[in-house]
């Protein structure tokens, strides 16, 4: 059974960057699309950005495209994102998650496997 590892979470001040990362226990997934998504208590998760298994077919959300950046390592099955920038309105439970095919996109039903998430919380 594949499982998701999220790490990099913290508090951190607006203004400040984190770097999260997502480490795929198995290669199962290694031709699968990786993505990110947040989710804030009373509210549906929300899509923050994916990329497909060879490390094109990036998308990110348009409200967080210029301040963040996806990216990934297939050697390790490791997904990471960069966010720089950070504003109080981005605390939430980041959460990556495996993707049904090699493309993902932004639909939250394109992925079968989540993480149980790591926490980011910004401070104004």
């Amino acid at each position: 059974q594949v499982q998701l590892i999220e790490s990099g979470g913290g508090s951190v001040q607006a203004g400040g960057s984190l770097r999260l990362s997502c480490r795929a226990t198995s290669r199962t997934v290694s031709n699968n699309a990786l993505g990110w998504f947040r989710q804030t208590p009373g509210k549906e998760r929300e899509f923050v950005a994916s990329i497909g298994w060879n490390g094109g077919h990036i998308n990110y959300a348009d409200s967080l495209k210029d301040r963040i950046v996806i990216s990934g390592d297939r050697s390790t099955n490791t997904v990471y994102l960069q966010m720089n920038s950070l504003k109080p309105e981005g605390s939430a439970v980041y959460c990556c998650a495996a993707g049904r095919s090699a493309v993902a996109g932004s639909r939250r039903n394109a992925y079968s496997c989540w993480g149980q998430g790591t926490q980011v919380t910004v401070s104004s």
